[in-house]
């Protein structure tokens, strides 16, 4: 049924729970795994300079050791979990507007199904933060599942 399932991940515990069930779903439709961290270039613009902020658009990180470091250990944490059941995973790292950049890694990479975590926020608190999750459910008319990190065990 699923050749194919991209977690997207930032490495925090939402995500975490929907790379379990990722991992889950890979072992058992002996699916490929791909962990994409996207580097969100609109909530860095405020603290970096431009010419900076190009660079990482373009994969240059230069002296951002920090944020290597975030994205190689949330993509790291996918493919250990997957390690474990004898899954081999693709990482990729991308920088810019992730709902989009998601979208655009589900089609360049021939996804099937996109598993991502989520907070269940609602209201106000979903207007004022936005959701990656909900954009993304729009951006892309591959399967969703989200993970709501706050109803697991």
């Amino acid at each position: 049924m699923y050749e194919k399932i991209l977690v997207p991940t930032d490495g925090s515990s939402t995500s975490e729970a929907a790379v379990e069930h990722a991992v889950d779903l890979a072992e058992k439709y002996e699916a490929g795994l791909h962990a994409l961290y996207v580097i969100d270039t609109d909530s860095m613009s405020l603290s970096l300079g431009g010419e900076q902020l190009d660079r990482i658009e373009q994969g240059q990180y230069g002296e951002m050791t920090e944020v290597r470091e975030r994205a190689e250990k949330a993509t790291g944490y996918v493919a250990d979990r997957a390690r474990e059941r004898g899954l081999e995973t693709v990482e990729h790292v991308s920088a810019g507007k992730p709902h989009s950049l998601i979208a655009d890694y589900v089609e360049d990479n021939g996804i099937d199904l996109v598993v991502m975590g989520s907070h269940g926020r609602s209201g106000i608190r979903r207007a004022l933060l936005g959701s990656v999750t909900e954009r993304t459910l729009r951006s892309t008319h591959t399967p969703v599942l989200v993970v709501d990190a706050d109803g697991r065990e």
